[in-house]
């Protein structure tokens, strides 16, 4: 493995998840006052783990360059690239990022955006065989990600 990185959500998703997960859980609780038999707590404990099972789905997406059969590939969530048919990459920042995810964006491309990430990675294809011209994926840190892929096309 030459890079891997898990795009979570940030951290101050989750002080604000919990904080609306309480809020709800108090109206709940509020709500089943008059009901006997449901303690206190339980509207708390379930909207708590409903909270944080929806922050820990929302990061799942996962990006790594890993050393495969024939040489590296490149991982972006469930797809799977060998890095010998990119024929070139490039960083796309924040500031250019609406315009690639907008009118310039190709509909035959293979996304994987988070809005919180804010630089993406553009890796333009050259495969006969794929439709697909370009995937762009969201980084944290493009540089480290472009260096894993150019070390596997230069070699």
């Amino acid at each position: 493995m030459r890079y891997r990185e898990r795009l979570w959500v940030p951290w101050w998703w989750w002080p604000l998840g919990m904080g609306l997960a309480g809020l709800i859980a108090l109206e709940v609780n509020q709500a089943l006052s008059g009901v006997s038999g449901v303690p206190d707590w339980a509207p708390f404990a379930a909207l708590f783990a409903v909270a944080a099972a929806a922050l820990l789905w929302l990061g799942r997406a996962e990006v790594s360059v890993i050393a495969g059969e024939d040489g590296l590939e490149l991982c972006a969530g469930p797809a799977h690239l060998p890095v010998s048919v990119i024929s070139r990459t490039a960083v796309v920042p924040r500031s250019a990022k609406s315009a690639a995810l907008g009118r310039q964006l190709d509909p035959a491309a293979y996304v994987l955006h988070r809005v919180w990430v804010g630089p993406m990675v553009l890796a333009v294809l050259d495969d006969a065989d794929d439709p697909t011209p370009y995937w762009l994926v969201s980084s944290r840190h493009p540089d480290r990600l472009l260096a894993a892929l150019k070390s596997e096309q230069s070699s």
